[in-house]
């Protein structure tokens, strides 16, 4: 049965997520004949919406505005509400991202719509859209099917496979929308307090240091490690609490969750709420002078031994071998 889907785009100023182009390739698996619209808001999205053509939308909508250069909840749901109305689709699909677990549960509770959060799989069975999502800190996983005229999911990044890119192109239509007169909320200024680098939750590879590294400078071997193999730098919450980095590096159950390729664990003891954030990594390396870290039950792959000896070796090595 055909059905009409809208991916709302994630963007990082004017780029998209992987994850976008990873729930675009999810709505064309399920919409079997149907539209796959993209919704792109922000400002300057030409680039966008010739990345969303290429990769399979048959059709892009953009809500191009200066305003919207900077996620706002009730601009963006208004921009949102518009292209649902041009589009009515059966299933609107967001990354499971800040923006999208904020406006995701807004954009069902407008329709009373219902939705799936975090899923890691989007497929048919009997002609109906199945949702695979993890439950219980990542041990078990649920599969679910969301009743009524229209459906709610975010995806998790780096789980669904992404269309391959092509040479289709097509013209963007411009979004008109009103913008409510009673703003809730203002956004006044926006304060980034995390390096322009490789996006934590879409990243390959990670390298994540724990209370292990000791200080905040022994995270300088870590990221060099992460520059040679062009990788994302983590950290676990007892790093955080202890002032070694900052919050918005933390991986686990109270921080970002993230399924890189290959994930690189120094100093970290593996924590049950550490390991709830990564342990779906597809290899996991663990670092650890302690052989008996639980760490190590997780791991593909350990190394027992001081972390500020292995890591500059590795580092030497990998520089040497990479060029």
């Amino acid at each position: 049965m055909a059905r009409d889907v809208l991916v709302i785009a994630d963007l990082r100023g004017q780029d998209l997520r992987n994850v976008t182009l990873e729930a675009l390739g999810g709505a064309l698996r399920v919409a079997e004949g149907g539209r796959v619209a993209a919704l792109a808001i922000g400002h300057g999205l030409e680039k966008a919406a010739a990345a969303l053509f290429a990769h399979g939308a048959t059709e892009v909508w953009l809500a191009d505005q200066e305003a919207l250069s900077h996620y706002q909840p009730d601009l963006y749901l208004a921009a949102t509400e518009a292209a649902i109305a041009e589009v009515r689709p059966a299933l609107v699909l967001l990354a499971h991202s800040a923006i999208g677990r904020d406006l995701g549960p807004m954009i069902a509770a407008a329709h009373g719509a219902g939705q799936a959060s975090d899923v890691i799989a989007v497929d048919l069975q009997d002609g109906e859209v199945v949702y695979t999502r993890p439950i219980y800190a990542g041990k078990a996983f649920t599969r679910v099917k969301v009743k009524g005229e229209l459906a709610v999911a975010t995806v998790r990044p780096n789980n669904l496979p992404m269309p391959e890119s092509g040479t289709a192109t097509g013209e963007a239509r411009a979004l008109a929308f009103a913008a409510p007169s009673d703003l809730r909320t203002t956004l006044r200024e926006v304060v980034r307090k995390t390096a322009s680098g490789v996006d934590l939750t879409e990243a390959k590879i990670i390298v994540s240091g724990g209370r292990g590294v000791k200080s905040a400078e022994g995270f300088v071997p870590l990221r060099e490690l992460a520059d040679v193999l062009g990788a994302a730098l983590g950290a676990s919450r007892g790093a955080c609490d202890a002032g070694y980095c900052d919050y918005a590096m933390q991986v686990g159950q109270t921080g970002k969750v993230v399924t890189p390729d290959l994930y690189i664990a120094c100093g970290i003891s593996g924590a049950i709420q550490h390991l709830a954030g990564m342990s779906n990594s597809k290899v996991i390396v663990a670092i650890n002078k302690d052989p008996e870290a639980p760490i190590f039950k997780v791991a593909d792959y350990g190394i027992v031994g001081d972390l500020f000896e292995i890591v500059p070796a590795l580092t030497a090595e990998l520089r040497a071998f990479l060029g």
